[in-house]
């Protein structure tokens, strides 16, 4: 089984067929569907009425009882409760027809609505009185949502900005503390060594994490070299792939390049190898290849394959969601369900594909896909 992340950040399942993140279940009751509000209908505009209705035939029946005392013939008192209802029935067609065009409009909109705020230059502004008031009131929501969203967003880039400065700021005592070690080696520093390589790995998780939320472009597409990349990325984790005995192969041609941004590219891989190794790989592959080159769907495919103890049929389709550990990671203790999604949330955000397919007890591959469409460099930076 696999699962992909497609250029939008909607999860794609094995047939390609898009289906959204999962998120948290919402109540029934604070998400009304459009089905569920009231719809202006003739029988609901006669209901709605009912008073006028009622007004109008005791109107009628006091012409009928009034105009004969008052010595006017049965055909006067006809013609004259006859008129009278086909003005009523008149006016009552012509005011149910300008609202039904609006409320009717406004129905299905509320349909595709994904935002409060452009509601009301999606409609035009009613003739009538109750359409002006829905219309006002609309509007104003429309303003208050854009500057509650606002002040969240700022709120949110302002704390992004807080988490990006405090990792910063951390970085430098790990590496004062990292060449007070190295000026200094014994079997205890090199135990201090890889716990704080633990402690480095984890600050620049969180800096991705918030580097991955922001709506400001962190990253630019450039020409990489894949191998270099994947070489890097290993060097990087070398203490950890030595500890837990995992030896990295690479079977990619050294003058290959991607599109890609360098660093993220490297965190990514980063992430894929620690996971590997971390669930008990004894040897990492990497190996690319070109598929489909110089037509339009032209790509490079990165595969990582390891020889660890897989992941479990039931845990795959979820692996890139937001804090799942699943069965492996459970028991394992030490997971945090994040290593996979920000793979996942960097690829969609540089337009990339990435997939996973495992198998219990044999291993796991790890699928990257580079499109070779030029316009995405263009598109995101040179």
């Amino acid at each position: 089984m696999s699962k992909r992340i497609n250029r939008n950040g909607a999860a794609e399942g094995p047939a390609g067929t898009e289906a959204p993140m999962a998120a948290a279940p919402v109540p029934e009751s604070a998400q009304p569907s459009p089905d569920d509000f009231p719809v202006f209908t003739p029988a609901s505009y006669v209901r709605d009425n009912v008073a006028g209705l009622a007004a109008l035939a005791l109107c009628l029946a006091s012409i009928v009882i009034v105009l004969p005392a008052l010595g006017v013939n049965p055909a006067g008192t006809l013609l004259t409760a006859d008129f009278l209802t086909l003005v009523a029935l008149a006016a009552g067609f012509l005011d149910y027809r300008r609202k039904a065009a609006f409320y009717q409009e406004l129905h299905g909109l509320l349909a595709q609505l994904r935002q409060a705020c452009v509601l009301p230059s999606l409609i035009p502004e009613p003739s009538f009185l109750e359409g002006r008031i829905a219309f006002c009131t609309a509007a104003r929501l429309g303003q208050l949502s854009s500057e509650e969203t606002a002040l969240l967003r700022d709120d949110a880039a302002a704390y992004r900005r807080y988490i990006e400065l405090w990792i910063h700021e951390t970085k430098t005592p790990i590496a004062a503390i990292k060449l007070m070690l190295a000026n200094e080696p014994s079997p205890l520093s090199a135990k201090v060594a890889r716990e704080l390589e633990r402690v480095e790995a984890q600050v620049d998780q969180a800096l991705y994490y918030a580097r991955s939320t922001s709506v400001e472009r962190d990253y630019a597409i450039r020409e990489v070299n894949l191998a270099a990349a994947a070489r890097e990325a290993c060097k990087r984790n070398t203490r950890f792939l030595i500890e837990r005995g995992a030896l990295p192969a690479f079977d990619i041609p050294e003058d290959l390049t991607v599109l890609a941004d360098e660093p993220w590219l490297v965190f990514m891989l980063g992430q894929v190898v620690t996971n590997a190794a971390k669930y008990g790989a004894t040897r990492i592959q990497f190996a690319a290849r070109e598929e489909e080159p110089g037509t339009s769907r032209g790509r490079t495919v990165l595969e990582v394959r390891d020889d660890g103890c897989g992941i479990p049929a039931a845990d795959v389709p979820r692996v890139f969601e937001r804090g799942f550990t699943g069965q492996v990671g459970r028991a394992a203790g030490s997971a945090t369900g994040m290593g996979l999604y920000l793979v996942a949330s960097l690829c969609a955000s540089m337009g990339l594909h990435v997939g996973l397919a495992s198998e219990e007890g044999v291993g796991t591959r790890v699928i990257l896909t580079f499109p070779h469409d030029r316009t995405r460099k263009d598109l995101f930076g040179a």
